[in-house]
């Protein structure tokens, strides 16, 4: 994997992860300080709320299709943007959205990590 791919290769660990409610990859993907802009409301989960929706069952992904994705890298930090189409469940209500994200990672100790996230919901 060459440094260029690797923050492609890391956002689609942290879907893949989101998927199956890897808390334990999570942990090790996402910077301590880490924060998501909800695509829902724009509000800000910090890492341990989303950390503990997703081992709760609380907030469930049922499916994620990434789109497209492409990144930019500069140094020790990337930009990744992509298009995704999800579906889950939060609490008993189903949601579902068609999103661009911003994904910002950083290098940690020689690996890359996921430092902030930002939904976009596409309305046609």
């Amino acid at each position: 994997m060459t440094r260029s791919t690797a923050p492609l290769d890391t956002d689609r660990r942290f879907f893949d992860a989101l998927l199956a409610a890897d808390v334990r990859a999570l942990e090790v993907l996402l910077t301590d300080d880490f924060v998501l802009v909800d695509v829902m409301r724009g509000g800000e989960v910090p890492r341990a709320a989303l950390l503990d929706a997703l081992r709760s069952g609380t907030f469930h992904f049922d499916a994620i299709e990434l789109v497209e994705s492409r990144a930019r890298t500069y140094s020790d930090a990337a930009i990744v943007v992509g298009r995704t189409n999800m579906r889950g469940r939060a609490g008993d209500s189903a949601w579902s959205v068609a999103s661009r994200y911003t994904h910002v990672f950083v290098v940690i100790d020689g690996a890359w990590h996921l430092a902030s996230a930002q939904g976009t919901s596409i309305v046609d």
